[in-house]
């Protein structure tokens, strides 16, 4: 709900740092709560698509794309503009499995070690568009591999069901 809160600006709409507000293709860029929004260091945003249809990377097709590159153009447009860091000091990614199910997208800093921007959970969001590119229903064909902690539900239900 606090993501739909977000979109509709009945909370944080003081903290939305860009937005584009077309219904398909557009999303607000807001500061991550894991950032204190004082050092350049650990910068961390979110972008949310105001779609409310696209859960997650499996969801995504070539459909997506002007979304997908908005989110990348814009983005990083409105992240040197603010705060005056290059999109080539940018971390642009989306996870696989993500934390909520609607999609959004990371923005870090490259000098931050940020939860989850490793290799088996982040997609780097200029890959996933030349995935896209080159096959429509990429991330509806490909295994994905991701992490899981010990005590996620999700592990549980794969050990019931004998995949692990």
């Amino acid at each position: 709900q606090w993501v739909y809160n977000i979109l509709e600006k009945k909370a944080e709409a003081d903290r939305i740092i860009h937005e584009n507000p077309d219904p398909c293709n557009g999303f607000v860029l807001v500061p991550d709560f894991k950032w204190n929004q004082n050092q350049l260091d650990d910068l961390y945003l979110i972008a949310l698509i105001h779609r409310r249809d696209i859960k997650s990377l499996r969801d995504l097709t070539a459909e997506h794309l002007p979304l997908l590159r908005n989110i990348l153009r814009e983005g990083k447009e409105a992240v040197v503009k603010r705060f005056g860091v290059p999109g080539s000091q940018l971390r642009i990614y989306l996870h696989y499995q993500p934390s909520y199910y609607h999609l959004h997208v990371h923005f870090t800093a490259l000098s931050y070690d940020a939860p989850g921007s490793s290799v088996e959970r982040a997609h780097l969001l200029a890959d996933v568009i030349d995935n896209l590119e080159m096959d429509t229903k990429y991330y509806q064909k490909r295994a994905l591999t991701f992490a899981l902690r010990a005590d996620e539900p999700l592990l549980k239900k794969f050990q019931e069901a004998g995949r692990l």
